[in-house]
């Protein structure tokens, strides 16, 4: 008959969660037991500097003038190169006219490639304030509860955490299971969760882990499971019932039978010699003696 044994429902992840940068706390936008998305932004740190920035190297990237003045020089320079030609197979101009008509045509390519290259350029370093505007956004980095803030708006951000995050869906369920139960249990099979608080009575979930070594003093090892909880109905850190559908009874010492013990057969007397009656005083070494004398005779 199956055997429940006691588990335990512990958070998925938990996650102290701080920023990327150093910097003075603008926002905490979460309270404590706020529900919040991995991705949403749950603190900002001051950025004005890196704002304003920004702004000015959108305005740097966005310009066009000195791309659009290259390209209609370039132009001018390849249609002054065509005439310059025509002129040449006519007699009309000399050659160092023509070269010099190929080398300002040249130029200006030149010219349009490097206002091609200073608009990339501020394109990147657009992206780059970007990032830095970014990084001064703290994000969940998992869904998940807020169980703790650590620090106010105002203070000072380096290496402390600023909020404390657990993911409760799906729950780790620890169980330990007696040794007997070696190689009975594989990731991917399921089992019945019992837990003691709460409106759910029980749920199902699947083993996620499986330790290989056994704990000598307990005689036990240990499995982890997953038991998802999208409405977040099961509490965690609760104590739980888990039922995997064998039987976990460790073997009772009352039905083993120990083995009864041989008889022993009364030791026999020597062959040849004959039973001597002792009573006290009778002098019993002498006719001891005797006999073993006269045994050896014969």
């Amino acid at each position: 008959m199956a055997e429940p044994i006691d588990c335990l429902l512990q958070p998925n992840q938990v996650v102290q969660l701080g920023a990327a940068t150093p910097g003075v706390l603008e926002a905490i936008d979460v309270d404590r037991g706020a529900i919040v998305r991995r991705g949403q932004v749950v603190a900002r740190l001051a950025a004005d500097v890196e704002r304003a920035n920004l702004q000015l190297v959108q305005n740097k990237a966005s310009q066009t003038g000195d791309v659009q003045a290259a390209e209609r020089s370039r132009e001018f320079a390849r249609r002054e190169l065509i005439r310059t030609n025509r002129l040449i197979a006519e007699n009309f101009v000399s050659k160092a006219a023509a070269d010099k008509a190929e080398t300002e045509s040249q130029v200006s390519e030149d010219r349009l490639q490097q206002a091609v290259e200073r608009r990339k350029q501020a394109e990147y370093e657009a992206r780059l304030a970007q990032v830095q505007v970014e990084r001064k956004q703290i994000r969940a980095s998992i869904s998940g509860i807020v169980t703790d803030r650590f620090l106010s708006v105002g203070e000072y951000v380096e290496d402390k955490p600023i909020l404390r995050i657990v993911e409760t869906n799906p729950l780790r369920v620890e169980v330990v299971v007696p040794a007997q139960a070696i190689g009975k249990i594989q990731p991917g099979d399921s089992a019945i969760v019992m837990p003691e608080v709460g409106v759910v009575r029980e749920a199902s979930a699947k083993v996620t882990v499986v330790d290989r070594v056994l704990e000598p003093a307990s005689n036990t090892f240990r499995v982890r499971l997953a038991l998802p909880n999208p409405d977040l109905k099961i509490p965690a850190g609760s104590r739980c019932r888990i039922d995997f559908g064998l039987d976990l009874k460790a073997p009772s010492s009352a039905n083993v039978s120990a083995p009864k013990p041989s008889p022993v057969a009364p030791p026999q007397a020597p062959t040849g010699l004959r039973p001597v009656s002792v009573t006290p005083g009778s002098g019993i070494a002498p006719a001891f003696a005797q006999g073993i004398r006269r045994a050896s005779a014969q």
